[in-house]
């Protein structure tokens, strides 16, 4: 039963609380009153030391490692700092992650809503979706006690393998720091604070503390940084986290070039950076290069901004001028959000309405369901169908999810046990929307489940069934990389022999990224549902019976094999824990994903940006003109020319001559996703910032576009084009500092 569990929150703070609840207009993106940095400053300066060092030391809110956690805490969540209750500074409750409220291994999980994986996130390519599923887990986790979240998942798909891969979005730094900046501004609309993460080039989970990544500066702006910049820029997220891996020789968390030039000093970054469970190193390199507070210390070697701080401090190591911005960071950040103004009193669970909530999980689902084939029109399913059958996956209970520390668990718990491993990232958590279930509400049809686990069994079902539909799964999750992108546990063989019994084979694919797929060309139609959520079942059901439009787009390349990725093999050794080793990301540079498949020649299976729809579109009058500063608008029509209501999601690539120095021969400059009445048109103008058309300059410090024609090609797809326009753009240098992006 849901129950309100008081914080410790004494009298003064109380009182406090009240007070500042009520001059804080609480409406979804109001600001609190007051200048931020001010503010901040003026509470630094009546600090003592030993208050700035509890701001800058955190713990982990969940008994660990033989450390206790503070009683002040929530428990079985990702972190606690202490608050200074004399100037009214609450305590800082983390929690995990970008997909909802995580619980932290526990005896009784508490029941979130999970939003479809991030990258299903992308898949939707819909911006005003990815603020409101932000929105939408930002309330849960306050109304769960917390003030800070740690989402904004935001690293480059470079390897496929990825274990973490589901977390993000995507390979394309535009579309990725577009949708997960929108994401985190949803989650600050609550008057919490979001993290981006994980900063930087943590894009392998294999030796993840020991991988030492090797980049040239302008690759790395122009691809993971970037994309890190524009999520920013979006969302301005009150804290940055730090990763894991070394870059260049160095770790992140104590990376002078990526924390203190890059993003404080280049970009002008004003909020706070807190480190990964885990990722501290040091005390003194790590506070001069840039790291504002250690977060879950018991997952570190040493507790290195406690006590050793203080003494480096005290012995001028660490100025204490340091130690005064590091505090003003997070003060500034929380009071930016609005956690001095509007503190989180009380955990009230009991409001969480789980059933709206579920409604804003699965239109994400809907709209990020990618129909990648679908062979003589077998989808969606026709009312004259009698018997479905239903394979694997377990589609007759539940979803799958993706595995980790931001695991969020269903109310009611999973309804698979005991599959998976049953210590961290595991167990694999199925979310209780059943495919089978939800099916047979919306069809007449005869509706079968068979576990897939009889090969013989399962073809004979098909055979006797006028549709079969196959769910492959494949779980990923934190702390490993899969070793192939094919389907694990013999699916293939199971597809194969439900093709060979019923031409009419749909295969539903539950994955936390890109697979091989030797089996396609027997499969009738194949969807990409990624991991759907809390609400996937229902999802998945009305994409199949067309209930609503396939209204998703790739938002990575599906490679052939991974003989056609930059490394064929992952670096790195799954078994070896010690030693660090280097890999060589200037390999591809910033020519990530579809980038190095054009680059390179190499012919993929499905291309970054595709996805079918039930319906048709034709596309006119395309014109692409300067639209001053240095930015291009390509204007053209859109017409449903089909006989069903669809999404057409027309795609702007641009493309410079050879001498411009691109990283490769085109980029995505933008996008716009439309839902569209038969017969109805749409003019549709795509505004390309000038900086997609430039190149990093480490020697100006700055983006520089090359004076020259460029070419815009509107598509479908990266690989599909509809028409093209050049357009003559002069010279321009674009600083490097952040910019606010439209919205």
């Amino acid at each position: 039963m849901a129950r309100t569990v008081k914080l410790r929150l004494k009298p003064m703070v109380r009182a406090a609380a009240a007070l500042s609840a009520a001059l804080f207009v609480a409406s979804a993106g109001a600001q609190p009153p007051g200048d931020p940095d001010g503010r901040a400053a003026a509470l630094v300066a009546q600090m003592t030391q030993d208050e700035k060092l509890r701001l800058v030391f955190g713990y982990f809110s969940t008994d660990f490692n033989g450390v206790a956690r503070p009683k002040e805490g929530i428990n079985y969540t990702a972190g606690f700092i202490h608050g200074i209750e004399r100037l009214m500074i609450p305590p800082q409750h983390q929690t995990d992650a970008g997909i909802g409220v995580a619980t932290q291994p526990s005896p009784a999980p508490r029941g979130r809503t999970a939003l479809p994986s991030g990258l299903a996130t992308a898949a939707t390519w819909n911006r005003k979706l990815a603020f409101e599923a932000g929105a939408m887990i930002g309330k849960e986790a306050r109304l769960s006690g917390h003030n800070v979240m740690l989402g904004g998942s935001v690293n480059l798909m470079r390897e496929p393998r990825n274990g973490r891969n589901f977390e993000y979005g995507g390979e394309d730094p535009l579309l990725a720091g577009l949708i997960t900046g929108e994401q985190i501004r949803g989650i600050q609309s609550n008057g919490i604070v979001s993290t981006i993460k994980h900063f930087a080039f943590n894009d392998q989970e294999t030796n993840r503390t020991t991988v030492d990544v090797q980049i040239e500066d302008a690759a790395g702006r122009m691809s993971d940084l970037l994309a890190l910049q524009i999520a920013t820029e979006v969302g301005d997220p009150g804290s940055v986290m730090c990763s894991y891996n070394l870059v260049n020789g160095v770790y992140a968390c104590e990376s002078d070039y990526l924390l203190n030039r890059v993003l404080k000093r280049d970009w002008g970054y004003k909020g706070y950076v807190m480190s990964d469970w885990g990722a501290v190193h040091s005390t003194i390199p790590a506070a001069l290069a840039g790291l504002d507070q250690q977060s879950g210390w018991p997952f570190d070697a040493s507790p290195y901004f406690g006590p050793a701080l203080r003494e480096a401090v005290e012995n001028g190591h660490v100025p204490a001028k340091r130690l005064d911005d590091m505090v003003q960071r997070i003060l500034r950040a929380m009071i930016a959000n609005g956690l001095l103004d509007n503190p989180v009193p009380v955990v009230e669970p009991h409001k969480i309405d789980f059933a709206a909530h579920a409604l804003v999980s699965r239109r994400g689902a809907e709209e990020g369901i990618v129909l990648l084939t679908n062979g003589n029109g077998v989808l969606p399913l026709t009312g004259g169908i009698k018997r479905i059958a239903v394979i694997g996956g377990h589609a007759d209970v539940g979803v799958l999810s993706g595995g980790g520390a931001g695991q969020v668990h269903p109310v009611g718990g999973s309804p698979v046990k005991g599959e998976g491993p049953q210590g961290f990232p595991g167990p694999i958590i199925y979310f209780p929307s059943s495919p089978l279930k939800a099916l047979a509400a919306r069809t007449k049809a005869e509706v079968v489940y068979h576990d897939g686990k009889d090969v013989a069994a399962a073809a004979k079902l098909a055979a006797s069934s006028d549709i079969a539909i196959v769910f492959g799964t494949q779980w990923t999750a934190e702390s490993f990389d899969v070793p192939s992108l094919a389907l694990p546990d013999g699916q293939a063989r199971l597809i194969d022999a439900v093709a060979a019994a019923n031409g009419r084979t749909v295969v539903v694919l539950e994955t936390g990224g890109p697979v091989t797929m030797p089996w396609v060309g027997k499969a009738a139609a194949v969807l990409a549902a990624w991991y759907p959520g809390s609400a996937g079942g229902e999802a998945i059901a009305r994409v199949l019976t067309g209930e609503v439009d396939a209204a998703g787009r790739l938002p990575a390349t599906f490679p052939v094999s991974e003989d056609q990725l930059p490394r064929p093999k992952i670096d790195g050794d799954p078994a070896s824990k010690t030693g660090r080793f280097k890999t060589d990301y200037n390999i591809e540079g910033a020519a990530v994903g579809y980038k190095w498949f054009e680059k390179t020649g190499k012919k993929p299976l499905f291309a970054f940006g595709h996805g079918l729809s039930y319906t048709t579109f034709a596309f006119d009058g395309m014109t692409a003109r300067a639209a001053g500063k240095g930015d291009v608008a390509v204007t053209f029509g859109v017409k449903n020319t089909g006989t069903r209501a669809g999404y057409a999601v027309p795609q702007v690539y641009a493309a410079a001559k050879p001498a411009a120095g691109w990283e490769a021969p085109r980029r995505l400059a933008g996008w716009d996703k439309l839902l569209l009445q038969p017969g109805e048109r749409r003019d549709v103008t795509v505004t390309v910032p000038a900086r997609m058309l430039a190149v990093y300059s480490t020697r100006a410090g700055a983006w520089k576009v090359a004076p020259g024609d460029y070419t815009f090609t509107l598509a479908t797809a990266s690989d599909a084009p509809v028409a093209t326009s050049t357009v003559k753009v002069g010279a321009a240098t674009i600083p490097v500092a952040l910019q606010r992006a439209a919205r």
